[in-house]
């Protein structure tokens, strides 16, 4: 088991490597420039710019400037903002919000899609079964943007159960509606996924022996059946973990969320490369370290996993 986790974080250094290599060279690639972005319609002086692109080492070629960026990361310095913010306190200011959203998110999709996945098998083909698969595709197909607007102006404006918007007070109580929101959007693909597994998992042989063997289904659900049926959805609830923390762009910006996705987008547009590359390094490391988490609960829910050279 150590040697295995000793090998998973010894991977985290050739993605480390490429993922910062290859966002940095994508940010460089962009076109326009970005010191006379900072102007807008001005024209500034060609000494003044001249000193921001010796001060941000974009007067340098591209390999250089990332070799600037990777020694100020090993110094523990992630850089600077062309506003002059450091991305240290940046990342610090953001990654919380979107932190707890996406862990809200995640507990309301996970649930859902156990508590609904398991009941549809249970009763596949039944009126309950058919009801949730038909909703669970009507989540599939609406667009984030869509429901985001629907729920807004239901459940905030017309019904006033929620703020309509989160803005600079973003306690865990301030974030409820955008995480149902993002919850609902990832909750049809998990339980078609539980579903799935449960009703394979019914149909295993230790199943029927159970069964055979008089256990009530109260006992050979929750202790046969479920623990078997979680690895998809374990799975599945993982990566869309990863995907929160950076893809929750327009649901943060239609809910006013100062996250992670709003200061992403705006550090794309200026193309403040150590900002966008400092953020995705920080959520390789935070998805990389989340799915070994997952593997090693592999061996918790189904004993037959074993961790062997």
């Amino acid at each position: 088991m150590l040697s295995y986790i000793l090998r998973r974080l010894l991977q985290v250094i050739p993605v480390f490597f490429g993922a910062t290599l290859l966002i940095y060279f994508m940010v460089f690639a962009l076109p326009g420039d970005p010191i006379l972005a900072l102007f807008g319609d001005k024209t500034p002086n060609p000494a003044v710019i001249a000193q921001l692109r010796a001060q941000y080492h974009l007067d340098e070629p591209f390999i250089v400037q990332y070799f600037y960026y990777i020694a100020g990361i090993f110094q523990g310095n992630l850089g600077v903002t062309f506003s002059g913010q450091s991305v240290n306190d940046v990342l610090a200011r953001t990654l919380p919000v979107t932190g707890r959203l996406a862990v809200m998110a995640i507990a309301i999709e996970f649930t859902l899609a156990i508590i609904i996945g398991t009941v549809s098998a249970l009763r596949k083909g039944k009126l309950f079964d058919n009801t949730m698969l038909v909703i669970a595709l009507i989540f599939v197909a609406l667009p984030i943007f869509v429901l985001s607007f629907l729920a807004q102006y239901f459940l905030a404006i017309q019904w006033g159960w929620f703020k309509p918007t989160v803005g600079a007070q973003n306690n865990w109580g301030d974030l409820w509606l955008p995480a149902i929101v993002l919850g609902l959007s990832l909750y049809a693909t998990s339980m078609r996924l539980m579903r799935s597994s449960v009703i394979d998992t019914l149909n295993q042989d230790w199943v029927r022996t159970a069964y055979s063997k008089g256990l009530p289904r109260r006992r050979v659900v929750p202790v046969h059946v479920l623990r078997n049926s979680l690895i998809p959805v374990i799975t599945n609830s993982a990566t869309n973990f990863g995907v929160l923390l950076v893809g929750a762009t327009v649901t943060e910006g239609i809910f006013n969320v100062p996250g992670v996705g709003n200061t992403l987008f705006l550090a794309i547009q200026k193309h403040e490369g150590p900002t966008v590359v400092s953020f995705v390094t920080v959520f390789v490391i935070i998805y990389v370290l989340v799915n070994l988490v997952v593997d090693l609960l592999y061996g918790l829910l189904d004993p037959r996993i074993r961790y062997v050279k």
